[in-house]
Parts: C-alpha cells; sequence; structure tokens
C-alpha cells in the first residue's frame, strides 16, 4: 500500500463501543435484520441495470424509488433515519460527506442518487460489490498514484453529463469522534465541470440522544462484524444534514474548495485531526 495514502488512527478496540445487554432473544432479531439487508441489496443488484447504473436506461426508476429503497437498507439493518436540510439541485452535482461507516453510502443515495466514488477493494465486497460495479461506481485505485488524474477525470466527465458523485473525501473511514481532512483532488473535478458541491454531515446516535461510534467501520474491522454490530444494537438512529450547495464559481482553486466544505461536513461534536 502506498506511503501517500490517508490513514485513520481509530480502531475497533479503541474506538467503537460494542453494543451492550445483546441476550439470545436478541440473535433472532438480528438475523432477521440482516436477511432483509441482504434481500434488499439482492434486488439492487437485479434492477440496477434498468435504473442510474446503465447509461442506455438510466432514468427508467424514478430517483424518489432509489432514495426510498436505499431507507430501506438502513432502516432493515434496525437503524432510523432522519435527513434535514437544504434542498438538493438537479444536475451535475459533487456531493461529499464525512465518513463512519458503510451505512454512509446508502445514507448518501437517499439525499440523491449519484454514482459513489470506492476504492477497487469494493468490488470484491460479497453482494454489495457487483451492487456497485452495476450501479456506475467510479472506483479509484488508492495503490497507483499516477492514475489519480484519469480518475479526475471521469469524475468531471460524469459531472458534466449531469449525474450527481458522491465522495467521502477523507479517504478513510473515522470512528466520528475525530475527524480526518478532505483531500483536494475529487474538488478539482467540481471546479473542471463547474458544478456545485453540496457538504452533507452524518453522525450516528442513540435514541436518547447520546452520540456513538457503534456503526463505525474502521482499521481492521471486518465487514462481517461491522454489520453484526449495527444489527445487533438497539436504538441507532442516523441523522442526515444536507448543508446548502457551495455554488460553483465561488472558489477558483480545489484548495480553498475543500477547505470550505470540510467544517459543514463536520460533525458537531468531532474535531479534526490534520493528516499528513
Amino acid at each position: 500500500m502506498s506511503a501517500w495514502l490517508p490513514t485513520a488512527p481509530c480502531t475497533p478496540r479503541a474506538c467503537v463501543e460494542t453494543p451492550a445487554g445483546v441476550t439470545a432473544r436478541a440473535v433472532p432479531r438480528a438475523v432477521l435484520r440482516l436477511t432483509g439487508v441482504v434481500l434488499l441489496l439482492l434486488a439492487g443488484i437485479v434492477l440496477s441495470p434498468l435504473g442510474w447504473g446503465s447509461p442506455r436506461l438510466r432514468g427508467r426508476i424514478p430517483a424518489s424509488v432509489v432514495r426510498r429503497w436505499c431507507r430501506w437498507i438502513v432502516r432493515a439493518a434496525g437503524v432510523r433515519v432522519r435527513i434535514t436540510g437544504a434542498a438538493v439541485p438537479t444536475g451535475g452535482l459533487l456531493l461529499v460527506a464525512n465518513h463512519i461507516s458503510w451505512l454512509d453510502v446508502p445514507l448518501l443515495a437517499a439525499v440523491r442518487p449519484a454514482r459513489m466514488l470506492a476504492k477497487t477493494e469494493v468490488r470484491r465486497w460479497p453482494v454489495a460489490g457487483p451492487l456497485a460495479a452495476r450501479g456506475g461506481t467510479l472506483f479509484i485505485d488508492r495503490d497507483r498514484l499516477r492514475s489519480l488524474p484519469d480518475t479526475v477525470a471521469r469524475i468531471a466527465r460524469a459531472l458534466r453529463e449531469g449525474s450527481a458523485v458522491a465522495a467521502f473525501p477523507e479517504g478513510s473511514t473515522w470512528c466520528g469522534r475525530a475527524q480526518g481532512t478532505f483531500r483536494r483532488a475529487v474538488f478539482q473535478a467540481a471546479l473542471d465541470a463547474g458544478v456545485p458541491v453540496q457538504p452533507v454531515r452524518i453522525r450516528y446516535r442513540l435514541t436518547g440522544g447520546t452520540t456513538t461510534t457503534a456503526p463505525a467501520f474502521v482499521g481492521d474491522d471486518t465487514l462481517l462484524a461491522s454489520l453484526w454490530r449495527v444489527a445487533t444494537a438497539r436504538g441507532l438512529v442516523a441523522e442526515v444534514e444536507v448543508r446548502a450547495p457551495i455554488p460553483p464559481g465561488t472558489h477558483f482553486d480545489r484548495r480553498s474548495l475543500a477547505h470550505s466544505a470540510q467544517p459543514q461536513a463536520a460533525p458537531a461534536w468531532t474535531h479534526t485531526v490534520l493528516v499528513a
């Protein structure tokens, strides 16, 4: 792995809260939740060629249906969803958010269906990998720095064509109590395409309002362990705050644009950790 890649100091052992009071009675509920998530993902694999993932047939499935389906995925995992904030414009748009969990992906798509920017490793994930590939995901090979300009050009082309592209510019997941620095490359694509940037703030709480790191997917955590932790938790709430879009032409370099977007995507209870 390249030394320039962003990394977070968060680890499952040091940062992630394990749900308390998981009893034998909670196991069947968790299994039902995970079964529901898998069934919804499989349905997405079947239907994705007819929807936003196919350039020839894009738009056959209404965006409202895609948004509702993404909410169902999160809800099937036992997580309530609250989406608040600004309206989301049509046309080319770069959505950027802080990154805590695998849940962030369907949550962003619940705001607006978009082509995700994801690391190439996601292709190998069971169920979710094929869905991502067929859904038009733009993959980035983080081990090949030389491929970055081509990736930026592909993102800019998708934005010019009127697509929304969703990205997590931290480049790595964080536990939620801290946040990394937004990498600037993806913002160059928005500048090149002349489209707005819409920051989105994601945070996870318990029903009583207490913040929690239980949904975090960090460090050497496995996807299966994270899925089980979410499915066995009780009272999880995902709060998604859509911030006002940053219009094109208000920033003339990617550093300034990233610096403007990052604080708006930082949960109020986090602090930023600068990463070399």
